[in-house]
């Protein structure tokens, strides 16, 4: 692990339009820190020495640039996002100037990601090419059809995808190197539309949760909670 060189990509393009608060779901404090603090901390804890750029709209980066000041912060690289999530990652792996030859693409607003889950991405992608953490799903789901009707779907043969998705340097570049098509859901779709490659499944986490609503603020604070008291 130690010889690995990885660049991170955080991506932070949020308006918070779902959260309804002041100001955009990223900069949301947990327990007195902002979730993007959080989420850059874990990485650099993670993976120390790594390249960290971080993807922020282009009206939200003097805001950020005072804001995180006040609290203690990894340092990072901060870039104008674009349009489309995809074009935010673009711009984020095209900051990555020095050699690497992992990059990690994470949502801004994961700040739970343990640094286990972080560092074994990191060797799956290593290793195989590429690291999609996944978790079972635990609901029912069931399919709607055109006609109003809906069916079953088998929840075993499911998996709930999270971030950081990580791969070869040489690989994610390839990919990204391409125009935006609305097909394009995550990093590994584009991956798997413009490449060859078919991406590697890894072990995700249930407290990896993506902070998006009032709700999942209230799940945020608890896991925070309990994270102080391990």
């Amino acid at each position: 692990m130690e010889q690995i060189v990885v660049g991170v990509v955080i991506v932070a393009g949020g308006s918070g339009s779902r959260m309804g608060g002041a100001i955009p779901k990223q900069f949301a404090l947990i327990d007195g820190e902002p979730i993007l603090v959080r989420t850059i901390n874990n990485f650099a804890k993670a993976l120390p020495g790594a390249k960290i750029v971080v993807v922020l709209p282009a009206a939200q980066i003097e805001f950020w640039k005072n804001y995180s000041a006040r609290f203690r912060v990894a340092r990072h690289k901060i870039v104008e996002g674009g349009e489309q999530r995809f074009h935010s990652v673009k711009n984020g792996i095209e900051a990555i100037t020095d050699f690497v030859d992992i990059i990690a693409v994470q949502d801004g607003v994961r700040p739970f990601a343990s640094l286990q889950m972080i560092r074994d991405c990191v060797k799956c992608a290593s290793e195989h090419g590429s690291a999609i953490p996944v978790i079972e799903a635990v609901d029912s789901f069931r399919e709607v059809t055109e006609e109003g009707g809906s069916s079953i779907i088998d929840r075993t043969k499911l998996r709930v995808v999270q971030t950081p998705q990580v791969f070869e340097a040489s690989l994610i570049r390839a990919a990204y190197d391409t125009t935006y098509d609305s097909s394009f859901t995550d990093d590994a779709s584009v991956v798997e539309s413009t490449t060859p490659h078919r991406v590697t499944l890894c072990a995700g986490e249930r407290q990896n949760i993506k902070i998006t609503t009032p709700d999942d603020m209230v799940i945020a604070e608890a896991i925070a909670k309990a994270l102080k008291e391990d």
